[in-house]
């Protein structure tokens, strides 16, 4: 072994990966998940793969979380698959690819039932744009690049991409984004629907995170109700699709959420709340 390599063995076993390189920490009712990996753009091996989708589950699962906000560390959202990993057959650091709840990608099979919204940064391509796809919501800076630039190195989307897109998009505007893995710059996001909001650069993470308060401020039971039925309205004919909505919607009703049950909402809104469609509390 030459030095070199001794240095680039020595720099690999440096690199952030698995729990290093994925962290959480609250905003309040908040949840803000954030992939660390700037030597890599961000880019997900195996371990980070599985430790990013075990804290979207731990979030999920955590009982005063309202929203889980995902984003990247130092001006990237996600550069996609570590294709470093794959080049180096190190089946301890590449992505897995089982057909069970994790994706390759992490989280990209789960349904959560709490909201989630991007907040996206530089690059979110190949990978890391179908981690975009997979939220609720995206909240994208000025300078953000979406794009399938897995094109160019024969890497296939099969973390939700092909499914989710058109879904956003269209189908003929999805077709054009993935077959051509052409660049998508914030504002044509913005205008096909791939982004949510556009905000100033660097100020991504903070509109998601006020986003993320501003929905959860609202009666939850309600709110998740209706994701849900959503969600499910593209998987179902419109028949079942109005009849999840339906059990969805009216199995919300019931439930005492101190404050957000709909018997209080509907005092509230008789009380002159709302008036003139103002929001609550505003």
């Amino acid at each position: 072994m030459s030095s070199d390599d001794g240095a680039m063995d020595a720099a690999t076993a440096a690199e952030p990966t698995g729990s290093d390189a994925v962290h959480v920490r609250r905003d309040g009712p908040i949840a803000i998940v954030t992939i660390d990996r700037p030597h890599r753009r961000n880019a997900v091996d195996g371990p980070t793969a599985a430790a990013l989708d075990a804290a979207i589950v731990a979030a999920d699962e955590a009982p005063d979380v309202s929203v889980i906000v995902l984003t990247g560390a130092g001006g990237t959202f996600c550069a996609g698959a570590d294709l470093h990993a794959v080049a180096s057959g190190d089946p301890a650091r590449m992505n897995r690819l089982t057909e069970d709840d994790h994706g390759p990608m992490g989280p990209t099979r789960r349904v959560v039932r709490t909201p989630t919204i991007a907040a996206v940064e530089g690059h979110a391509v190949a990978g890391g744009l179908e981690l975009a796809l997979w939220c609720d919501l995206r909240i994208v800076a000025q300078d953000a690049v979406f794009g399938v630039f897995c094109r160019r190195w024969g890497v296939p989307l099969i973390d939700g991409g092909t499914v989710r897109l058109p879904r956003l998009v269209g189908q003929g505007v999805a077709l054009d984004l993935i077959l051509t893995g052409r660049p998508v710059a914030a504002d044509e996001a913005l205008r096909i629907g791939l982004a949510t909001r556009v905000v100033a650069n660097g100020g991504a993470l903070a509109a998601a995170v006020e986003l993320g308060h501003q929905l959860a401020a609202y009666p939850q039971a309600c709110m998740r109700a209706d994701l849900a039925a959503t969600r499910a309205a593209f998987d179902l004919p419109l028949e079942e699709a109005l009849l999840v909505e339906h059990r969805s919607g009216t199995g919300s009703i019931p439930r005492d959420e101190g404050g957000g049950s709909l018997a209080h909402g509907v005092a509230r809104f008789a009380a002159g709340e709302g008036r003139h469609g103002t929001a609550p509390g505003r």
